[in-house]
């Protein structure tokens, strides 16, 4: 028999096709792996709860596997830049609040931005504060405040959960719009600033309802007005910043989720479908209820502009207080 002579080239092209080309491999379902939620605040903040709750029912409803790790610290830059650092493929996401809409006025060299490195998908909830005091403090109005602050001007103080955080921004809006002067105090520690505030080493506070509705019913504190456009539930007895002739003080922190920027638009559509539907569940609702959240839902697009407009107001509040970070 006659030995046949098969030019290489023609067996490499003959082994090649018999291979499956990369472009032609089917594209795994989203999602396929495990997705992350990091989030940009401590254990058993409102943006650690909310996330896990969410998660939660994702993975009961939907079947996916997510995990959700806490990673709070410079002005939630820390977040910002893990999920910046990862790839744009919707397996890691970004738990936002109203905290990062401030940071290009704080940070203006910060790495990220919410506005231009994240993908919006959905904003989950909003809440609002209540105006808190001292029992010890001779008010029992906005407007009494308001005069007892202008009486002295720079002699009280207002604490916070933190420089940046929406206690400390309120605050200082609050100072602008009544024209008054007060020393802000941050704090690290939530509860010590509560502490404080109690026993009259800091004199007032806007505050997330949930962690001082009892000590309001009990008379540990004394609530002067909610920042919400109607009377809550909660605190139905409480007036609105709007009955205290300061309309302009309606406030809501917001807690959202984001992508990075790239993610491609039917994988955040998909979440954003699914969270959407998680947000309509009465357990849901009824839980957001119990921790003085509202459930909101809605597109991506209309989140992303929500984001676009607390950078622009707070940017404005941040540059009329003149806050610098310390």
């Amino acid at each position: 028999m006659s030995n046949i002579h098969v030019p290489r080239r023609t067996f490499l092209l003959g082994s090649l096709a018999g291979l499956v080309l990369p472009g032609k491999v089917a594209a795994q379902p989203y999602p396929s792996n495990l997705i992350r939620v990091v989030v940009p605040a401590g254990a058993g903040t409102p943006p650690d709860i909310i996330s896990r709750m969410i998660a939660d029912e994702l993975a009961a409803n939907e079947g996916w596997r997510l995990v959700v790790e806490d990673r709070p610290g410079a002005l939630q830059t820390i977040a910002m830049n893990d999920v910046s650092g990862r790839p744009a493929d919707g397996y890691t996401l970004l738990t936002m609040s109203l905290p990062m809409t401030v940071t290009p006025a704080l940070l203006p060299k910060a790495e990220t931005r919410a506005d231009v490195d994240f993908d919006p998908v959905i904003k989950i909830s909003k809440s609002y504060t209540v105006l808190v005091t001292t029992p010890s403090l001779p008010v029992d109005s906005l407007a009494g405040l308001v005069a007892l602050l202008k009486s002295k001007p720079g002699k009280l103080n207002f604490s916070s959960a933190g420089f940046g955080t929406p206690s400390h921004l309120i605050g200082e809006m609050f100072a602008l719009q009544a024209g008054v002067r007060a020393t802000h105090v941050p704090y690290q520690q939530f509860s010590q600033a509560i502490t404080d505030l109690i026993s009259g080493n800091v004199q007032y506070m806007f505050v997330t309802t949930l962690p001082v509705i009892d000590l309001i019913a009990t008379g540990k504190l004394r609530a002067l007005a909610v920042t919400a456009p109607t009377r809550i539930a909660a605190l139905g007895d409480i007036p609105t910043v709007i009955e205290a002739g300061f309309p302009d003080l309606v406030t809501a922190d917001w807690i959202g989720f984001a992508a990075k920027r790239g993610t491609a638009a039917e994988v955040t559509s998909q979440l954003n479908k699914a969270i959407n539907k998680v947000l309509l569940e009465p357990k849901i609702r009824a839980s957001l209820d119990k921790i003085g959240a509202v459930a909101v839902g809605g597109t991506a697009a209309e989140f992303g502009e929500g984001i676009r407009s607390d950078i622009a107001h707070w940017g404005k509040v941040v540059k009329d207080a003149d806050i610098k970070l310390p």
